[in-house]
């Protein structure tokens, strides 16, 4: 993940950089950053991620939902805009402001396949329309002939029958429905596909269905995938590198076989833990590993992306860096599922039992995320604290040390605003009392 030269241009070229290894990079994420809402009510939702997909492979974006996966999809198609760094394709910058003949040109090589089939589809138009319409807005045919032979042609590779595109989405099961959605794409012919969670939505028996027609696609048309997931025992085997993501941080990238033999990242590890093992009797006795980001110390000294050898990428501070160095340098593979006794279970359970039963402390984090039921922020508290500042002021103190930390903030405001303007008036009144004076001398 070498730092590319990003430059600004109104065309893609043909090609895109060769890193150090040979390999072209198509999309390169370098340090974004993107935020949603503003001031006390902004959310970072992803925060300094980096990574590049190279030509022809599969990309997989795994965490747990609201990690920030389909947020990252969305800015690489410029839906959402970055809030800091930069997003380059072929080595062109594509985030921010671009010229309209480069944002016509991504939409044309990026596309993008959604997680709900029956949402994603116009259910007012025919199937033959929602295929034809990127069709017709680049004018991708010679003819009426062509583009009939065009979608007729893809409809087929993805299994439906030519026959369907006069029917509408609402006529068609999930399997069906994501099979339009993969043919709408597919024909605009680009060379990156966005996969946000294809397969979430469909039953077991379709998902191999559709993996497989992606992966056909990939063979045929050396299309690189963006697939984005939760699930790591699906990426497992479609994948040919994975970045893990936890709460808007990429804490892990490595080749797939790589991960999963050295996960070293302890939300890794739990999320690799959690994979269903096919026997019940064993997956009943499997021993989760639950990842607690409290182990980790940023306080002082921060964490970074840090490769640490074999291509693989790991999020951690520099005393971290150096344990999971040594670690994967042994060579050992990491035990990630651990299957203990029914004694063991029974005692576990116990313990567990026991400390549910204590009253538990709530420190840090915890402690702000707890927020009471009735810590509303309602306006009337801001009001009366502007009436009342001195009660505002008292209200917000006892808000504050009851963790009501919405109600807490609106007195605040309240009491401080008035104060402002009381002291405005004060100052105004004085200035105008001084006028006064010296008139009367």
């Amino acid at each position: 993940m070498k730092d590319q030269t990003i430059q600004s241009a109104a065309h893609l070229p043909e090609h895109g950089p060769i890193d150090e290894n040979g390999r072209e990079v198509l999309l390169s994420v370098r340090n974004v950053d993107i935020t949603f809402g503003k001031g006390d009510n902004a959310v970072r939702a992803v925060k300094n991620a980096s990574f590049d997909i190279y030509k022809g492979e599969t990309f997989s974006l795994v965490g747990e939902s609201g990690s920030g996966k389909t947020t990252i999809g969305r800015a690489v198609i410029r839906v959402n805009p970055c809030a800091a760094g930069e997003i380059a394709y072929k080595g062109v910058r594509i985030s921010g402001k671009i010229p309209r003949s480069l944002d016509r040109e991504v939409i044309r090589n990026i596309q993008m396949v959604f997680q709900d089939p029956a949402a994603s589809l116009n259910e007012r138009a025919t199937v033959d329309y929602i295929i034809s319409e990127g069709l017709y807005n680049f004018h991708l045919y010679d003819s009426e002939a062509d583009r009939v032979a065009k979608v007729e042609k893809i409809i087929e590779e993805v299994g439906l029958l030519p026959e369907h595109l006069t029917r509408y989405p609402h006529e068609f099961s999930g399997g069906q429905r994501q099979r339009i959605g993969l043919a709408r794409a597919m024909v605009m012919e680009p060379e990156l596909v966005i996969a946000d969670e294809p397969i979430s939505a469909l039953d077991v028996s379709i998902r191999a269905q559709v993996l497989n027609l992606l992966k056909k696609f990939q063979a045929e048309r050396e299309i690189s995938y963006l697939f984005i997931a939760h699930d790591l025992s699906i990426v497992r085997f479609i994948s040919d590198r994975i970045a893990v993501i936890y709460k808007g941080d990429i804490v892990e990238i490595a080749e797939t076989g790589e991960l999963f033999d050295f996960p070293l990242h302890p939300y890794t590890h739990s999320l690799i833990s959690a994979i269903p093992i096919p026997d019940p009797q064993l997956e009943k006795n499997k021993k989760l590993y639950t990842y607690d980001p409290s182990i980790h110390d940023y306080s002082e000294d921060k964490p970074e992306l840090v490769n640490i050898g074999h291509d693989h990428w790991v999020y951690g501070n520099k005393k971290e860096i150096e344990e999971y160095k040594a670690q994967r340098e042994k060579g050992e593979r990491v035990k990630s599922i651990t299957i203990i006794t029914p004694e063991e279970k029974a005692e576990e359970e116990k313990k567990r039992i026991e400390a549910a039963n204590e009253e538990p402390t709530l420190v840090g984090s915890d402690f702000i995320l707890n927020r009471p039921l009735h810590d509303t922020g309602s306006k009337w508290l801001g009001i009366l604290s502007f009436l009342l500042p001195v009660l505002g002021l008292i209200a917000a103190a006892i808000f504050k040390r009851k963790n009501y930390i919405r109600n807490f903030k609106v007195c605040r405001k309240g009491a401080v605003i008035s104060i402002i303007l009381i002291f405005a008036v004060i100052l105004l009144f004085g200035f105008f009392l001084f006028l006064s004076t010296l008139g009367s001398t």
